[in-house]
């Protein structure tokens, strides 16, 4: 974007004047008939001020990038992101009624050259059918509307406790219903020290009495000054056994330009600093085994691994050293993908994998056993539990949020997981 701001602006906010023009001519045919004038202009004057917003917008955020890249100015972009999703998906969906509309009045007028009118096809009909097709589109329209508005007002805060129970044969008896809570991709930016609809998720959290607290990745969006403030809430974490973290894909600071590698570096280590403060003990391909009545559980953690273009230092041959004789063992990783395409073939005796990164995109349909969100089509294991033979894997749909300030159908999660043995 910054290598050709000109180009980027002439493309995007070409497209929404195509389609704010396009949507115009359907709110011109809904508001015919009303009566006053002023109101009719109203609608209109409404209608094309979102696009002048969004233009001074986006000029701002593109011609003063440098100083948009301060994580404070982060709500500039998401917000103005989330305007555009609020707004623009459901002038789109509003779009193709009105295209529906002009497809059958092409249709229509090429057979009226082929063959003379007939009193059946009055114009009047025309005009009803056109205006249902209208009101149908606007109704239709105000659905991912309400649901975007709902997603970035109460939907981003909703958080949700989802409990499963763990059995398994080689699981130690002495850690029968060790209850384990997993908390990932916090994106603590994002929440821009909005501590208190937080604070009652923490409070959730500790209402569950865990025995072990596992943070599996992405606790900012990319530099460690944002996770200075949330020092105390995090302290405020309680495990009988230990709270432990994994960094994911945003935590090296990848998605920030930095004046050399010494301060990227110095960036990444301040943030294990800050993990550690807040009381986690980061496993950086690194295990702690548990012990108890002398039976083991081996806590394992690695760097983020994912497909590239995402950095792959996680190493689980490595992470394990020292771990082998733990009948049991649990293994952080962020990144999903890395279960299928390292875990699952070359270390079966990982009993199960809990991930995140995904974020369930977000947005998505969860209705019983259904479950859907576009994410999928990009990560096959994206949300909930998944098993392959005797191993498992737990993907985590996100506690906080990046881009969308917002989530929609799929509320921030709490995984509280209780492990047994058969």
């Amino acid at each position: 974007m910054r290598s050709n701001p000109i180009l980027f602006l002439v493309i995007f906010l070409g497209v929404l004047f195509l389609i704010d023009l396009y949507t115009a001519k359907g709110i011109k045919v809904l508001v015919q008939n009303v009566d006053q004038v002023a109101l009719r202009r109203a609608a209109l004057i409404a209608h094309w001020a979102v696009y002048a917003i969004i233009v001074v917008w986006v000029l701002v955020a593109v011609l003063n990038y440098p100083w948009m890249s301060n994580y404070k100015h982060y709500k500039f972009y998401y917000y103005l992101f989330g305007l555009i999703i609020l707004f623009y998906i459901p002038k789109i969906l509003f779009s193709l009624f009105i295209f529906a509309d002009d497809i059958s009045y092409g249709v229509q007028f090429v057979l009226s050259k082929l063959k003379p009118a007939s009193p059946a096809d009055p114009v009047g009909e025309q005009l009803s059918r056109r205006m249902f097709l209208y009101q149908a589109g606007a109704v239709v329209a105000t659905i991912p509307f309400l649901g975007a508005a709902y997603g970035m007002i109460k939907g981003r805060f909703d958080f949700k406790v989802v409990r499963k129970t763990i059995t398994a044969s080689n699981f130690p008896s002495s850690f029968n219903g060790l209850r384990v809570v997993q908390i990932s991709d916090a994106h603590l930016g994002s929440f821009f020290d909005n501590k208190k609809p937080v604070q009652k998720a923490f409070d959730s959290i500790n209402a569950l009495e865990p025995d072990l607290i596992l943070f599996t990745g992405d606790m900012v969006n990319n530099y460690s000054i944002e996770a200075e403030n949330w020092i105390d809430s995090f302290k405020g974490l309680k495990a009988k056994l230990g709270k432990f973290a994994i960094v994911g894909n945003h935590d090296y600071g990848d998605y920030s330009s930095w004046p050399d590698e010494q301060r990227k570096q110095a960036n990444f280590d301040r943030l294990i600093e800050i993990e550690q403060e807040m009381g986690f003990e980061v496993l950086l391909n690194q295990n702690k085994v548990l012990e108890r009545n002398g039976e083991k559980l081996a806590i394992i953690g690695v760097e983020n691994w994912g497909i590239k273009p995402f950095p792959q230092k996680g190493d689980v041959q490595k992470a394990k050293s020292g771990a082998e004789e733990a009948p049991y063992k649990i293994l952080m990783s962020h990144d999903p993908s890395h279960w299928d395409e390292i875990v699952l073939k070359e270390h079966s005796d990982i009993d199960i994998t809990l991930s995140g990164h995904t974020h369930g995109a977000q947005f998505g349909v969860q209705l019983g056993n259904i479950k859907w969100s576009p994410v999928k089509y990009k990560y096959p294991r994206w949300a909930g539990m998944y098993e392959e033979g005797n191993q498992k894997l737990y993907v985590n749909r996100g506690f906080g949020y990046i881009g969308f300030p917002g989530r929609v159908g799929m509320p921030p999660e709490i995984t509280c997981l209780e492990f047994s043995s058969i």
